[in-house]
C-alpha cells in the first residue's frame, strides 16, 4: 500500500488518541490527507519586534519574551510579558487548561497578533503561542506555516509547532510518491513547477518566491479541475443530449406579449433570445437565470414557457413554498388572460377533487402550463408532453427531486430545463455552483422601479422608527418588522419575536391598528391566514421572522423594519430589503442594531445604506463571510471542498483556468488522447464531482 493512504494513526508522534483528534477536528484520515492541509499564514520567525517599538495600530506583530505573570482576573487570563525592552500583557478570554498550565513564570514563549491599545498598557488578545524555536528538519527557513487549528487540537497537544513537525515527518516518507497529476504541456503552457515541488514548499518553502510558484501551482491545479470536471459534464451532456423541438413563437407568445402593459428591459428581451436559442438547438437546454428581486424573471419564465406550449408541449413553474407557488400562479393567470392557454396550480393544500381534475388534464395536454410546489414531484402526476420544467430558487430543492421532473419528459426525453434564482451570486461563485450551465442575468430593473431608500438606527431610538411607520400607515402604506429567528429551534430568538410581536401591539393598539403574527412555528394554516391577512391590507404591520425572504409580494408594504440587523448577512438583509418597493410609493428599509454591533457587522450594514445593486453586494458578502453560504442564515458550505484556492479572492485564476479547460476540452472532450491520460485519471477519483447545485438532468 503507498505511504500516502497509511492511517494516520501510524505517523510517528500522533498514536490513536491523536489520530481521532485529527479526524474529527480536520478530517485526516490518511497521510495524504495531512499533507493537503495547507498553512493558512506564513510568519517570518525571524522578525521579532522588540516591545518598546510596538504600537496600537501596527498590523500583526510577533514578540518574544519571558513571562513574568500569569494571572486569573475576572473570567479572563492575563499574562504579562517581558523581553528586556518592555513589558506587555497577552489577554485570554478563553481560558482553556491547556493555557493555564502551560503559560507560567519564568517561560519564554513567541506571541503573534494584532496589538491593541487599553488603559494605557499595550497587549494583545488571544495572541498564537509558540516556543521561541521551531523544531523540524524541513522548518529551518525564516517562514512557518500556520496551520488550521482548534481548541480541541492545542487541548489534545497538537500546536503550531507539532503540526510543523507532523507535517515534516509525513514529507519526508511521501515525497518520493508524489506522482504528476497534470501533463507536461500543461506545466509548461501555464509556467507551473511540479507538484512534488509544490507540496515541499508550501509547506517549508525555501523562500517567499518558491512559496509563491507553489501556492499558484496548487490553485490552478484545484480550480482548473475544477472546471474540467464541470465543462466535461457539459460538453458531453451538450453534444448527446436531445433536446425537445421548440423552434416557432407561436399565437400564444405573441398574444401575451402584445398585451402587456409595459416594454420588456433590454436584459429582458436579451434572455428570452438566449433561451430561444436553446429551445430550438435540438440539444436539451440547461440554463440558470439569475436576476435580483423585482428585476423581472417570472415575466421571462411565462414568455419561455408559452414559446414551448405555442410547439405542442406542456410547462411546469415549481415553487420552493406554497405562498410562492400561489403568488406565482396569481400573477402567472394575468399574464394568461390574453391567451387560451389553461394554468392550473398543484400544492400541498389542493383538495382531492381538484388533484384529479388536474391530474386528467396534465394528461390529456389540456393544461399548458401549471404552478406548483413538491406536491408536482408525485409519481401520480403525469403530463402529457412535459417540454419546459422551470425551477424558482432551485439551490432549494435537492438532486433527487429534481431529477423526478426530468423523467416526466415524453417518450424518455428530458424537457428543456430554466433554472432561477433571486441570489444573486457572484460570478465565481456561480462558475463552480453551477459551471455546467449556461448562465444568463437580467441585469436592469424595469423602469419607474425606485430604489429602496435603507438606513440604520441604533436600538435606543426606536421611538423614532415607530413614529415614521405611524406615518407611513397614515399615509396608507403597510410594515414588514422582521426579527431574526435564524435556526427555528432558538428559543432565545422565538422569545425575542414574541416579545416584539407584544411591544408592537402595545405601541399600535387595535381597533385603530391590525397586527399579523407569522414564524416558522405555527401550521401552515395559521401562516397561511396570516399572510393573506397582511396581503389582502386587513393587517397594516406584519410581525415576522425570515419566512417571509422569500415570496411575499405586497406592493402595498413600503417600510421593511429589520431588527437586530447586525446578525443577518449581507445577502439576506438584501432579500428581505426586496420585499418592499414593489408598487409606485417611495420605500424604506430601516436597519435596527444595538450598541454590541462589531465593526464588521456595521460594515455590512453600512453598505446596505450604499447599494441597492444585489451583485455587488454578494461580491462583498462573499469577500467578508466566504463562499459557503448564499442564503445568509447558516454556512452551510460549497458542495466541493476546496484545499487552497478561494472563489472569493481567485477569480482572476479561475477565470484563466476555465478558459484553459475550454481549451483541452475543445481539442479532446472526452479526454481520450494518451497526452491526457493523467487527466482523466485525476476525474476518475471523483474529487472534483459536483453534485449538490448543478447536476440537473
Amino acid at each position: 500500500m503507498s505511504t500516502l493512504n497509511s492511517e494516520i494513526q501510524y505517523l510517528g508522534g500522533v498514536g490513536p488518541k491523536r489520530a481521532a483528534l485529527l479526524r474529527s477536528e480536520l478530517g485526516i484520515e490518511t497521510f495524504g490527507d495531512l499533507l493537503h492541509i495547507y498553512p493558512f499564514r506564513y510568519i517570518d520567525r525571524t522578525s521579532i519586534t522588540p516591545i518598546r517599538e510596538v504600537r496600537g495600530e501596527l498590523a500583526y506583530v510577533q514578540v518574544q519574551g519571558t513571562i513574568v505573570s500569569s494571572t486569573l482576573v475576572s473570567k479572563h487570563l492575563s499574562v504579562i510579558v517581558d523581553d528586556g525592552t518592555g513589558q506587555m500583557e497577552m489577554v485570554f478570554f478563553k481560558i482553556t487548561k491547556w493555557n493555564v498550565e502551560r503559560l507560567k513564570p519564568g517561560s519564554a514563549f513567541l506571541f503573534f497578533g494584532k496589538p491593541s491599545e487599553f488603559n494605557g498598557r499595550l497587549n494583545m488578545v488571544h495572541p498564537e503561542v509558540d516556543s521561541p524555536v521551531v523544531g523540524g528538519a524541513d522548518s529551518k527557513g525564516t517562514l512557518t506555516g500556520v496551520y488550521p487549528s482548534t481548541e480541541k487540537l492545542k487541548n489534545g497537544g497538537i500546536t503550531g509547532k507539532v503540526m510543523c513537525k507532523l507535517q515534516s515527518a509525513a514529507l519526508a516518507m511521501c515525497l518520493p510518491e508524489i506522482k504528476e497529476t497534470l501533463p507536461d504541456y500543461i506545466l509548461k503552457e501555464n509556467a507551473l513547477v511540479p507538484l512534488a515541488y509544490a507540496i515541499r514548499n508550501i509547506h517549508f518553502p525555501a523562500d517567499s518566491y518558491a512559496l509563491q510558484k507553489s501556492v499558484r501551482r496548487l490553485k490552478f491545479e484545484e480550480l482548473f479541475f475544477l472546471q474540467l470536471s464541470l465543462l466535461k459534464q457539459k460538453y458531453i451532456q451538450s453534444r448527446n443530449s436531445v433536446g425537445l423541438p421548440v423552434n416557432k413563437v407561436g399565437t400564444a407568445f405573441n398574444d401575451c406579449f402584445n398585451a402587456l402593459p409595459y416594454e420588456l428591459t433590454g436584459a429582458q428581451k436579451r434572455v428570452i433570445k438566449e433561451i430561444r436559442e436553446d429551445m430550438r438547438s435540438g440539444h436539451q437546454m440547461n440554463r440558470l437565470l439569475q436576476g435580483d428581486v423585482g428585476s423581472g424573471k417570472t415575466m421571462v419564465a411565462v414568455l419561455s414557457a408559452l414559446l414551448a406550449v405555442d410547439n405542442g408541449f406542456q410547462s411546469c413553474i415549481m415553487a420552493p413554498t406554497e405562498v410562492l407557488a400561489q403568488q406565482h400562479y396569481a400573477n402567472i393567470c394575468k399574464y394568461l388572460s390574453p391567451t387560451s392557454v389553461r394554468c392550473a396550480l398543484l400544492t400541498g393544500s389542493s383538495t382531492a377533487k381538484e388533484r384529479r381534475e388536474i391530474h386528467a388534464g396534465l394528461e390529456d395536454g389540456s393544461i399548458g402550463m401549471i404552478v406548483g410546489t413538491h406536491a408536482l414531484l408525485e409519481d401520480n402526476v403525469l403530463f402529457r408532453s412535459l417540454g419546459l420544467a422551470i425551477i424558482d430558487e432551485q439551490h432549494r430543492f435537492g438532486v433527487d427531486q429534481r431529477a423526478k421532473l426530468w423523467s416526466k419528459g415524453p417518450g424518455g426525453i428530458p424537457p428543456h430545463v430554466l433554472v432561477m434564482t433571486a441570489t444573486p451570486i457572484p460570478r465565481t461563485l456561480a462558475m463552480t455552483l453551477y459551471g455546467d450551465l449556461d448562465v444568463s442575468v437580467i441585469d436592469e430593473m424595469p423602469p419607474g422601479r425606485k430604489p429602496v431608500k435603507t438606513a440604520m438606527i441604533s436600538d435606543a431610538k426606536k421611538g423614532s422608527v415607530y413614529n415614521f411607520m405611524r406615518k407611513q400607515i397614515a399615509l396608507g402604506r403597510q410594515v414588514f418588522v422582521v426579527y431574526p429567528l435564524i435556526f427555528e429551534s432558538e428559543k432565545m430568538d422565538l422569545n425575542n419575536l414574541e416579545m416584539g410581536y407584544e411591544e408592537i401591539v402595545k405601541r399600535f393598539p387595535d381597533p385603530d391598528y391590525k397586527v399579523a403574527i407569522v414564524h416558522g412555528q405555527q401550521t401552515a394554516e395559521v401562516k397561511n391566514f396570516n399572510m393573506a391577512a397582511f396581503a389582502a391590507g386587513r393587517a397594516q404591520i406584519l410581525v415576522s421572522t425570515t419566512v417571509i425572504e422569500v415570496g411575499v409580494d405586497v406592493p402595498n408594504a413600503s417600510v421593511m423594519v429589520i431588527e437586530s440587523a447586525q446578525r443577518f448577512g449581507l445577502s439576506q438583509l438584501h432579500q428581505l430589503r426586496g420585499r418592499v418597493g414593489r408598487g409606485a410609493d417611495e420605500s424604506y428599509c430601516i436597519l435596527v442594531h444595538d450598541y454590541k454591533t462589531s465593526a464588521e457587522a456595521r460594515k455590512r450594514l453600512e453598505l446596505m445604506c450604499n447599494t441597492n445593486d444585489g451583485f455587488e453586494i454578494a461580491e462583498e458578502d462573499m469577500k467578508m463571510r466566504g463562499p459557503g453560504d448564499l442564503e445568509g442564515t447558516q454556512q452551510s458550505g460549497l458542495p466541493i471542498k476546496l484545499s487552497i484556492a478561494s472563489l472569493a479572492k481567485d477569480g482572476l485564476m479561475l477565470n484563466e483556468a476555465r478558459v484553459y479547460a475550454d481549451k483541452v476540452l475543445d481539442a479532446d472532450p472526452k479526454l481520450e488522447l494518451p497526452v491526457n491520460k493523467l487527466l482523466a485519471d485525476e476525474l476518475r477519483k471523483g474529487k472534483y464531482d459536483i453534485k449538490d447545485y448543478s447536476k440537473i438532468s
